[in-house]
């Protein structure tokens, strides 16, 4: 009888299913809203899982009969041991499948950048976030509630500092700066003043402000002191997470995989990118750094199959076809 799973990655912005084989082929891929229960809360999240799952059965043609063995489910918003205990009790109680896995997405995205036992993920998207493993199964994470637990950085962070720091080089509380220009510019409008304006009274929606992640990178590029300390402050807090995973797992001196996932991260700002790697392997000699070029989902795929027994030969069949599959299109299994 053919060994079926579901693997979930549940992302701030969007989440992937995928329903596969024991085997590695890979039977269905679909996509939809985040399933964070930071945003929606536990109830919107099993919602939103309940649609998806539904969707991948119905797509792959799958019979209400037929039973799926494991969930391997990753989501963002499973910072705490409460919150994983709690998603995992309220999918188990679904009997979407036999057997339930639950943690934080970042170990998919370890997974799915790695295969590595010794590793450390730092993620820096629209936040940040890092998770590490050890071969003897000790792991390393950081309670990620965003300020209230000390967290800093990430692409939310970087925009909301850049329209600071442009508002105060403009009026003179701060340092001058090409970001005055360019944020005005950005929004069309003579000032960064006016902006400032126009967001307080609503004629700009407040999530434009995340535009300003990518102009940020472009001011600093040309040289602008200002943004290019902000920058600097992004490479501390990235070198800093990894060195404290890495020393807690007693990695800092041996090899392990370092792997760097999220938005802001695989841009690869030349910036950014060249002063995180120099810095990794100053604190940390032996470590592999490698920027994640594939879909988190592959990892929690790939956590799927290493809990179903599945050998090397099924992970690279995996990797093979959802390289190239679009959710909610048919999939083609690799040869």
């Amino acid at each position: 009888m053919t060994r079926l799973y579901l693997a979930v990655d549940g992302g701030n912005s969007k989440t992937d299913v995928v329903l596969g084989t024991a085997d590695g082929e890979v039977l269905g891929f679909v996509r939809g809203p985040t399933s964070s229960p930071h945003t929606l809360g536990l109830t919107g999240t099993i919602e939103v899982l309940q649609d998806l799952i539904a969707a991948v059965r119905a797509e792959v043609g799958l019979s209400a009969a037929t039973r799926i063995e494991l969930a391997a489910v990753y989501l963002a918003g499973a910072d705490l041991p409460i919150e994983v205990e709690r998603l995992h009790a309220a999918i188990s109680a679904r009997s979407w499948t036999t057997a339930t896995i639950v943690d934080n997405d970042c170990f998919a995205l370890l997974r799915a950048g790695t295969s590595m036992p010794d590793a450390v993920a730092v993620v820096c998207g629209a936040g940040t976030n890092c998770v590490g493993r050890a071969a003897d199964g000790r792991t390393a994470r950081f309670v990620a509630l965003g300020p209230i637990s000390g967290d800093w950085g990430g692409g939310h962070d970087l925009a909301e500092h850049a329209l600071r720091m442009a508002a105060r080089g403009e009026d003179g509380r701060g340092d001058e700066t090409g970001l005055s220009r360019a944020v005005a510019d950005h929004f069309g409008y003579p000032t960064v003043e006016e902006v400032s304006i126009a967001l307080h009274l609503g004629e700009l929606e407040l999530t434009r402000v995340r535009e300003l992640t990518p102009l940020l990178f472009e001011v600093a590029a040309a040289g602008d002191a200002v943004a290019g300390r902000l920058i600097n402050r992004q490479v501390t807090e990235i070198l800093v997470q990894h060195r404290v995973a890495a020393a807690r797992l007693d990695l800092l001196g041996a090899p392990h995989a370092l792997v760097l996932g999220g938005g802001v991260l695989r841009a690869r700002h030349p910036l950014l990118h060249d002063q995180v790697v120099a810095g990794a392997r100053a604190q940390a000699p032996e470590a592999q750094v490698s920027v994640l070029d594939t879909a988190p989902v592959v990892g929690a795929a790939l956590l799927a199959l290493d809990a179903l027994g599945a050998g090397a030969t099924a992970g690279d069949r995996l990797r093979a076809t959802l390289a190239t599959a679009a959710p909610g299109t048919p999939v083609r299994a690799a040869a």
